[in-house]
């Protein structure tokens, strides 16, 4: 039977990658290694080690050339997916208890090292952050082309796709993913993931559409089978008819005009139409992505999540270790600022390897967590303080704390700082002694605190992804109650203003750098409710450069206003996205 007399099935997913693919789909099944147990014979025990440590280098081999293709095709960003995967082969800890594990087991090493890694990538997946829970991701990926040259097995491979597909498939491992044949893969359709996995992020770079969190696609389609991907919107069309076929023809050109716009926008100044200036920032994981700010003209970094530093080893990192990281993102980023948050870490995402340190809790989200975290073992916040003060010395760092609950916790945060800043002092080690530093406003209590809270610090940074799942008691990443967590619910408008209010009271910036920053519908109901500045990943901002460019402030102003009178979070959003669309045009 002809694919294309089936009937015409939508299937809804996450937009990972914008664009519009038509074509036949080429499901890639991939299976897991079969690993055998087996007890080793104790005079073979000592070749046993030898042939984990020959595998071993010959992964970190591959993974070099995969990264050095990378890094020429597609760019040093992407290539730095990779550095994850070299890390993870070099960790003691992991190649220590593997050995340890065979050591009192006596079972065959493939065994051990999968066992080892497993316990590991659970660790990771259990992370709250998405980004860092897709860290088990790099682990797997490892760990399968470890045991793989265990086996003696031969990689799986997307790099040769015989004519032009659309790539179906549960998921694609890092190292897969970039080595798309990117003159056959159309597009990409994947069960699993979201819009910050390593495929995501190629597929990006490689300007493929992908739609990802498609759930049981590869169930639902046989190799060959018809089907558009949208990229855009996040759907894929199964046996289009020939109206959706048309209709999406025209849809393409629209958004390819659409975006071609959005980037000659984007060399312009972020200056609304009746000459107010916005400030528009970026959001970093590590110093790397700096270049990708300053390429979409961020005019600084608004949160540099230092997490990656902490989650990315076994170790804690050493002050110079962190220095050395928090410097190469200042200087990068000179004359503008960078603000580093310090560790927001604990309880929902312990650093894998230092179990010690994060006892089991009943309810992480709410635990003993950033801040809090921090306060009680003042030696590793110290060195981080004193790592960010130093680095303060080479450009226009700023120091932001996570999750602070009230100005009891903040004096106690400042204290620390004041020891760590004497303490350089007598060292005679240089610093920014006019530095700057601001909470970030994520718990309701520090919302409701804002006026005192202002008194001890120079800057507000609202962090609307937990600020809303707190205030409406919604668990964001729970599948079943995700739908109520609504950023424009009427208690969230209402404590946004609040905020910048009280910020204001007291000639304090307010910014925000949750994901409602990076939102072009959400950004003017933001602006129009006072807040300073806006902060999101860089490959958000030419669409919220456009939409500052086509609306006046005082509209802004106006659309806050009416969104404060309204009751609904329904009500709310519909004036927020026809306000959007009105300044717009995909024509």
């Amino acid at each position: 039977m002809d694919s294309r007399a089936k009937p015409e099935t939508t299937i809804a997913g996450i937009a990972a990658s914008p664009g519009i693919a038509y074509g036949q789909v080429f499901v890639y099944l991939q299976s897991a290694v079969e690993v055998p147990s087996y007890l080793v014979e104790p005079a073979k025990r000592l070749g046993e080690v030898g042939r984990f440590e020959r595998a071993l280098v010959v992964t970190r081999q591959q993974v070099g050339k995969i990264k050095h293709e990378v890094e020429r095709n597609i760019g040093p960003e992407e290539a730095a997916i990779f550095d994850a995967h070299l890390m993870v082969l070099d960790d003691p800890a992991l190649i220590g208890e593997t050995i340890r594990e065979f050591e009192t087991t006596g079972l065959n090493i493939e065994t051990c090292f999968q066992k080892v890694a497993s316990r590991y990538a659970k660790a990771f997946a259990a992370f709250e952050d998405k980004f860092l829970a897709e860290r088990a991701v790099d682990l797997r990926d490892v760990a399968q082309r470890v045991l793989k040259n265990l086996l003696g097995q031969s990689e799986t491979s997307l790099s040769h796709l015989a004519g032009q597909r659309i790539i179906v498939a549960s998921d694609i491992s890092p190292s897969e993913s970039a080595t798309l044949d990117r003159s056959a893969a159309l597009a990409l359709a994947l069960n699993s993931g979201s819009k910050t996995s390593h495929a995501a992020i190629v597929a990006r770079s490689m300007r493929i559409p992908s739609v990802v969190g498609l759930h049981n696609l590869t169930g639902r389609v046989q190799n060959g089978d018809w089907a558009i991907v949208d990229g855009y919107d996040g759907l894929v069309i199964l046996n289009p008819t020939e109206s959706t076929l048309f209709r999406y023809g025209k849809i393409e050109a629209r958004k390819k005009s659409f975006e071609a716009r959005l980037l000659e926008a984007n060399r312009e100044p972020a200056v609304t139409l009746d000459g107010a200036a916005v400030t528009l920032l970026a959001n970093i994981e590590k110093a790397e992505e700096c270049a990708a700010a300053k390429n979409y003209r961020a005019d600084g970094v608004g949160l540099y999540r230092t997490e990656f530093l902490f989650l990315s080893g076994t170790h804690i990192p050493t002050e110079e270790e962190q220095f050395a990281a928090y410097k190469a993102a200042v200087e990068a980023m000179a004359p503008q600022p960078v603000i580093i948050r310090t560790l927001d870490i604990g309880g929902d995402k312990p650093m894998a390897g230092k179990s010690d340190l994060f006892p089991k809790e009943n309810n992480p989200f709410m635990g003993f967590r950033a801040i809090r975290f921090c306060l009680e073992h003042p030696e590793i916040f110290k060195d981080q303080l004193r790592a960010i003060l130093r680095a303060s010395a080479y450009g226009r760092a700023r120091i932001m704390y996570p999750m602070i609950s009230g100005a009891g916790e903040l004096a106690r945060a400042n204290a620390v700082l004041a020891e760590c800043r004497e303490e350089l002092k007598a060292r005679r080690v240089p610093f920014d002694a006019s530095l700057e530093v601001g909470t970030m406003i994520e718990i309701p209590s520090a919302a409701s605190t804002a006026d005192l809270l202002a008194k001890q610090c120079a800057f507000f940074s609202i962090g609307t992804n937990d600020l809303i799942q707190y205030l409406l008691a919604i668990d964001r990443v729970n599948d079943r109650i995700a739908h109520l967590y609504e950023p424009t619910h009427p208690a969230v408008i209402r404590t946004l203003r609040h905020i910048v209010q009280e910020g204001h009271a007291r000639r304090i910036p307010v910014g925000v750098c949750g994901e409602m920053a990076g939102d072009p519908v959400f950004a003017p109901l933001l602006l129009g409710l006072g807040v300073d500045s806006l902060s999101m990943s860089a490959s958000w901002l030419p669409a919220v450069r456009y939409l500052v460019r086509a609306m006046t402030m005082a509209d802004a102003r106006a659309l806050a206003d009416e969104a404060l009178a309204l009751e609904s979070p329904a009500e709310i959003y519909a004036r927020c996205d026809a306000f959007y669309r009105a300044r717009v045009k995909l024509d």
